[in-house]
């Protein structure tokens, strides 16, 4: 189905609102300038117990971290942002983790990964296995469960969250109980019947992934790297359960699901949702679409039932 009319108005206000990457602006600096200058809705923050800032010990990597009401020990969650390995940051997702926090009851660690071209693959990757790690081993001083942590993230931030899971299993832990991917990247190939069907119109375009990958890998041939192309990962087995969700009118949907087939290939317990009429992007857009409103509750539902939590009252 096409995209959905009231979405096709938001994604073009969206897309209005964002720096041309790729074509007028092709520098990261002056687009991340332009995107942290472009106003932003005026929405009251998703409540939470509290909030803390705060920089690694040891690490050096900047994170935020949710608490959710009720009583510790609560599950832990890494999350990692999207915005091509390139853009955005703690702020950009700060509804994000809240919704996560709140509605799953979750501890949620949020990540200020190293971006490209400044930082290329693979230091978003480091940084991703360091946050996990530190995050287990603080576990019990955070209020939370060693036993019970997850990972998640959209878009690029979906690939940082799946390659968490594969070094963890290529290294010998910490154990991840789950794995949470929205709209995740896995493949720099970039050829895909929903890269051709959707590469303009929905907010995420071809174009931009074209300009996000060239920033990401400064060497070309890192392409083939499972850290960097999830999906061309030789052997999936091994990784934790799975909930992968896809938006119908994105680039990224076919290397979405082909990565959730490959995981229940290979044993991985997997659910994946594919949202009708949505487009790259919509998650946070719950004030303004109802199928934004579904992924919340779905995304939230899948993470208490895979973390043990109760749902929120």
């Amino acid at each position: 189905m096409p995209l959905d009319p009231r979405a096709q108005r938001i994604a073009a206000a969206m897309t209005a609102g964002f720096p041309p990457i790729g074509a007028e602006v092709t520098d990261a600096a002056q687009a991340r300038r332009l995107l942290a200058a472009a106003p932003g809705p005026d929405l009251a923050p998703v409540p939470v117990a509290r909030t803390e800032d705060r920089v690694l010990d040891g690490v050096g990597l900047p994170v935020r971290i949710y608490w959710p009401d009720g009583a510790a020990p609560h599950p832990i969650t890494v999350f990692f942002h999207g915005g091509g390995f390139t853009l955005c940051g703690l702020d950009s997702h700060d509804r994000f983790c809240r919704i996560l926090a709140s509605g799953a009851g979750t501890i949620v660690v949020s990540v200020d990964y190293r971006l490209a071209p400044e930082h290329p693959f693979p230091a978003a990757v480091e940084d991703a296995r360091a946050a996990v790690v530190w995050a287990h081993a603080n576990a019990a001083v955070l209020g939370g469960d060693p036993d019970r942590l997850a990972v998640a993230g959209d878009s690029a931030g979906g690939a940082l969250a799946a390659v968490a899971c594969l070094a963890a299993r290529d290294h010998a832990g910490p154990p991840i109980a789950f794995q949470l991917l929205v709209y995740p990247v896995t493949e720099a190939g970039q050829d895909t019947a929903s890269y051709r069907e959707h590469a303009e119109g929905g907010f995420l375009t071809a174009a931009h992934m074209r300009w996000y990958w060239k920033q990401y890998l400064a060497d070309p041939s890192d392409a083939d790297h499972p850290y960097a192309s999830p999906l061309r990962a030789p052997d999936l087995s091994g990784l934790p359960p799975a909930f992968v969700l896809t938006a119908e009118c994105d680039p990224l949907r076919d290397e979405g699901e082909a990565y959730a087939a490959r995981l229940a290939e290979a044993g991985v317990p997997v659910k994946v949702r594919r949202f009708d009429g949505a487009f790259h992007g919509f998650f946070g857009l719950d004030h303004v679409l109802p199928v934004a409103v579904e992924a919340r509750r779905a995304t939230t539902e899948a993470l208490r039932a895979a973390l043990g939590t109760a749902p929120p009252p």
